[in-house]
């Protein structure tokens, strides 16, 4: 297998780069960095990490895979796919777990990019990726309830119903005020956006007092950012009693991160085995999806899938040494680098150095933000993060889609990630199976003359074979083994493959069945019209060369 060669993006767009390029990838990596701030501290407390966590994340990983990665503006650092698997794997193995397989799914990273394995990825069915995507949307929703509603929890639990349980349970303790500023916090990101678009009264009303440079200053502030610190100054100023930051997690460090070395040892590396691909093939789904998504925004040159893989992979191994969580492309902070004026991974880069400023210098600060307030974003990123409409269009679709699309949807709400991928990726091929299974067909053809092709005169009988002769098909050839069978001596089969689209080993040993009970009958099987592949297989196996067998090329195929 060749290996692909380590080309980071950086270095073919840094050729030609202009004074103007890099004052648009300042705006944009400072724009981006001012919006990652609150979602990296949301989904590393999500997660059951401290605020610290996330913030480190995002700024080691942020510029590892700018600098490394194979995409020109993608973002990457800690991701609201992950909540639900790193929650998991915190209550379970604990923090030492997380960074165990956290490093091990980067190793898996690397290795599927370095052996050109990129494309792959983009091979697994989009009835799975929108079923477990919608299916971590509805999570990640759960899991903010207890802040949303201010519900006094020691914890709460990963299964589903023990979550509904407890939440149930401790409905006493519902708090007002965090409600209020959870509820206030949605409506104002779904609000902000639509003051300041183009057919908006707001703006138009703005416009006509003479504001146009305030306007547009205000406008491009993000609306998380927004968010956080008017309710963060609301629920300080009037004394609201609602859990903050610095309430649960005591201070937010504003020094460099210390070392942590994973004690990665086999017995540990086996008790993680089934976590660690789940980040791996998410990290790869998630990272690549975002990729394609920024390539059709920017217009920029495509993405390299195997370049970012190993990029992805770097970051992941290199992250869990500063206490960090898993990273992938963040599609939000990609778009928001896109929309901003990104022309490079420059941005990325920027975005991160932006960021560590923000922690070094004002992390106090971030003590006062209620809890609440995270969870409104998480929501609000809950409901963009999912794919909804695909519910009421399910009638348009397929049953086997149908059936794929809700069984990894209901598996990774109520059940477990790592089942949900596997059953779902296993029911979409039992599903593909099925139908070109169906698409397989005999067509019997008239040969009143019953004339051999080398001339010989004895009955025969001409099929014309259509699809692919695999595995799922093989059982549909009974009805030419029951033909042959049933002959008499001198009997043979002429089959035109002309039309077949594939052969497998199982269609060949179907073959060679045939073969068999003809030669034991003293007759003939003719393959006529044999495509390249099935030739190919035909061949290296000695088929062609068998006794009662007479094979022959496509024309096309001889050259």
């Amino acid at each position: 297998m060749k290996l692909s060669p380590f080309k980071p993006r950086l270095l073919a767009d840094l050729k030609g780069y202009t004074t103007a390029r890099l004052g648009r990838d300042l705006v944009a990596g400072a724009t981006v960095g001012i919006v990652a701030l609150p979602l990296a501290m949301a989904f590393a407390i999500a997660s059951g990490l401290s605020p610290e966590a996330g913030l480190w994340t995002a700024i080691v990983a942020g510029f590892l895979v700018a600098a490394l990665g194979g995409s020109s503006v993608q973002i990457s650092g800690p991701a609201g796919a992950f909540i639900v698997i790193v929650a998991g794997i915190v209550a379970q193995h604990g923090l030492a777990g997380l960074l165990i397989a956290t490093f091990c799914s980067g190793v898996l990273l690397f290795l599927l990019g370095g052996l050109g394995l990129g494309n792959l990825v983009r091979l697994v069915p989009v009835s799975v990726i929108v079923g477990f995507t919608n299916g971590i949307a509805v999570l990640i929703a759960l899991s903010q309830l207890r802040d949303w509603l201010g519900l006094q929890l020691e914890a709460v639990p990963v299964d589903f119903f023990h979550q509904m349980e407890a939440l149930w349970a401790a409905r006493s303790t519902f708090n007002p005020y965090a409600f209020a500023l959870g509820l206030a916090c949605v409506a104002g990101l779904w609000l902000w956006p639509r003051l300041f678009a183009m057919d908006s009264r707001f703006r138009a009303q703005l416009a006509k007092l003479d504001t146009v440079s305030a306007l547009k200053a205000t406008s491009k502030i993000p609306g998380p950012v927004v968010a956080l610190v008017t309710l963060s100054a609301v629920a300080y100023a009037l004394h609201w009693p609602v859990e903050t930051i610095g309430s649960r997690f005591g201070s937010i460090h504003n020094n460099l991160p210390s070392i942590v070395w994973p004690d990665l040892t086999w017995a540990s590396i086996k008790q993680l085995v089934a976590p660690t691909l789940t980040l791996a093939v998410l990290g790869a789904l998630s990272s690549l999806l975002c990729a394609r998504v920024a390539d059709q925004l920017s217009g920029l040159p495509k993405h390299d899938p195997n370049q970012e893989l190993m990029a992805q992979g770097i970051s992941n191994m290199l992250v869990p040494l500063i206490g960090g969580m898993p990273t992938t492309g963040a599609i939000a902070r990609t778009v928001t680098n896109v929309r901003a004026g990104a022309t490079s991974p420059v941005a990325g880069m920027v975005h991160s150095l932006i960021l560590a400023v923000i922690v070094l210098l004002a992390a106090p600060l971030a003590l006062h933000i209620p809890l609440a307030v995270l969870a409104g974003i998480l929501l609000f990123v809950a409901w963009n993060m999912g794919e909804w409409s695909h519910f009421a269009k399910l009638s348009h679709y397929s049953s086997h889609y149908r059936l794929v699309f809700l069984s990894t949807f209901v598996l990774t709400v109520v059940f477990d990630l790592t089942v949900a991928m596997e059953v779902g990726v296993g029911l979409a091929c039992l599903m593909f199976v099925k139908r070109m299974s169906a698409l397989f067909q005999i067509e019997p053809i008239a040969n009143p003359d019953a004339k051999g092709p080398s001339g010989t005169s004895s009955t025969q009988a001409t099929y014309r074979i259509h699809g692919s002769l695999f595995f799922g098909a093989a059982p549909k050839m009974d009805t030419l083994l029951d033909l042959v069978n049933a002959a008499p001596n001198g009997f043979s089969l002429v089959l035109d493959l002309q039309n077949l689209v594939a052969l497998d080993t199982t269609g060949l040993e179907v073959l060679e069945q045939l073969q068999q009970t003809l030669h034991r009958k003293q007759g003939v099987l003719y393959l006529q019209k044999v495509p390249a592949q099935a030739y190919s297989l035909l061949e290296r196996t000695g088929f062609v060369r068998l006794e009662a067998v007479r094979c022959d090329c496509l024309a096309s195929e001889l050259d």
